[in-house]
């Protein structure tokens, strides 16, 4: 039996369209209520598909949650290849600092332990565990971006860089946020951004 391609691409678009609606209708939801607290049903409602079908999607409300956040972080992996320190000179190092510099990362990492609920004074291991998931994601995006501006170097040598960095920021974010609030403000942005320097300064010489 043959397989009609329009067909096939008729129900790929269709598929993709009712994937971004869930997507955009939930980031909506997150910033209306600056939290995740909503339900499937109110998700489907908002945007206007079945339950059956957000779930056709994801495995659950944590999997919708978790991809919008990680979208927002992988915005910033495209700003990088845009804006990154370029052409002579920049390293794979330079241009992984660029994209987890403060002005990129603080106010995204910001408005994430917000509406996911990691406040540092009161943690909360649902949210906490989210943004790990959310950093995953930015860090998978990573190493085909560094290897697109470096392909003369190993891609090993790339994935196991962007592999140490990305546990660093994690660590880095813990801290910050304990020590900030997690807030945005030109003063959490000064210590990100030390943080971050001490960061690079460990992997270009680790420590005797």
């Amino acid at each position: 039996m043959s397989v009609n391609p329009e067909a096939v691409d008729r129900r790929a678009a269709l598929k993709a369209k009712s994937r971004k609606a869930i997507l955009d209708a939930a980031a909506a939801l997150m910033r209306e209520r600056r939290s995740t607290n909503f339900s499937v049903d109110e998700l489907a409602a908002a945007a206007d598909v079945s339950r059956r079908t957000v779930f056709n999607h994801f495995d659950s409300l944590e999997a919708v949650v978790t991809a919008v956040a990680g979208h927002m972080l992988v915005d910033i992996v495209d700003a990088m290849e845009a804006e990154a320190a370029s052409g002579d000179g920049a390293t794979v190092l330079d241009d992984l600092a660029a994209a987890a510099s403060a002005d990129h990362l603080v106010p995204t990492v910001a408005y994430l332990i917000e509406i996911l609920g990691g406040v540092p004074e009161h943690p909360d291991e649902r949210g906490a565990v989210l943004m790990q998931r959310a950093l995953a994601l930015f860090t998978a995006q990573m190493p085909a971006a560094i290897t697109r501006r470096h392909p003369h170097v190993d891609e090993l040598d790339v994935a196991l860089l962007v592999a140490a960095y990305s546990g660093g920021l994690l660590g880095l974010v813990e801290r910050w946020a304990a020590a900030t609030g997690g807030t945005d403000t030109p003063e959490s942005q000064r210590l990100w951004n030390d943080l971050l320097a001490r960061l690079v300064l460990v992997l270009r010489e680790p420590a005797a």
